[in-house]
């Protein structure tokens, strides 16, 4: 059995989390450059440069690049081989080091008494084979996180349910989650099965995932609706469309829509 000391998933995921508040994912950049050699609206291509022009500027500083750092999110994928003891408190005191500058968001539901450090992290843990843990971190701010939606959908509306469903999100949305977005949907499981599996596939790999027809499909859709870069129009609402399915009830089609901004902060630890 290997095992992996507190210190060394707080050392290491601390750095890994604050290098992630400072800079917006290559592969998000990437697709938002394309989207303004796409664009023709002009007070969309503004907007998009402006935006670019913000992340080169804090990829240059190590400044934030939105100043909404959001609730942490953390996946841990424990293997069967590894033991990590006291992992919940190791993750929340590498939260603690990484916000240390960074905007305090955590706060109690009920009194709004801010917990003062950004803990506890959201955490979710799994089970994997193999003697690794691999620890996904992603800044969930609220702008775009209350803009999300579950829909419980009868089988009979099919794919074609999916695709309006996560339309519909996008809709009511509107300018509010400062498009263009990142869309996490998770299809199937149950009413928290799908909620979880639309928040990780804001995480998880393209090989991973097991619908690249349908998230095109979605991804047209919901680019069609012409909402457009900050709500200004044009033709980049959404920047790409991430599913994950699990299997579900013979009754039901759960669908859940997980909105993301384009300031997608996450790294990926594997120890």
């Amino acid at each position: 059995m290997r095992e992996i000391t507190q210190q060394t998933i707080v050392e290491r995921f601390s750095a890994a989390v604050d290098a992630a508040l400072r800079r917006v994912d290559a592969e998000t950049v990437a697709q938002l450059q394309t989207a303004l050699r796409n664009e023709t609206n002009e007070h969309a291509r503004f907007a998009l440069q402006t935006i670019l022009e913000n992340d080169a500027y804090c990829e240059k500083t190590a400044a934030y690049p939105c100043q909404d750092t959001g609730l942490a999110v953390v996946f841990a994928d424990v293997g069967e081989d590894v033991c990590c003891r006291g992992l919940r408190e190791a993750v929340d005191a590498a939260i603690r080091i990484a916000y240390k500058t960074a905007r305090k968001s955590a706060a109690d539901p009920l009194s709004r008494s801010n917990t003062g450090d950004n803990t506890p992290a959201v955490l979710h843990v799994r089970l994997v084979k193999g003697d690794k843990l691999t620890l996904h971190f992603l800044a969930k701010g609220a702008g775009s996180e209350n803009m999300s939606r579950m829909y419980m959908l009868p089988p009979s509306r099919g794919r074609a349910g999916i695709v309006e469903s996560v339309v519909d999100c996008v809709k009511i949305a509107g300018a509010n989650p400062c498009p263009p977005i990142v869309l996490g949907v998770g299809v199937g499981g149950n009413f928290e099965l799908a909620a979880l599996l639309s928040k990780r596939a804001l995480i998880e790999p393209i090989d991973n995932r097991p619908a690249p027809d349908l998230e095109r499909e979605i991804l047209s859709a919901v680019n069609a609706t012409g909402i457009g870069a900050q709500g200004f129009g044009g033709t980049t609402t959404a920047l790409e469309a991430r599913v994950l399915t699990a299997p579900t009830h013979i009754g039901m089609l759960p669908v859940a829509v997980n909105v993301q901004c384009h300031s997608v902060r996450h790294c990926t630890l594997v120890l």
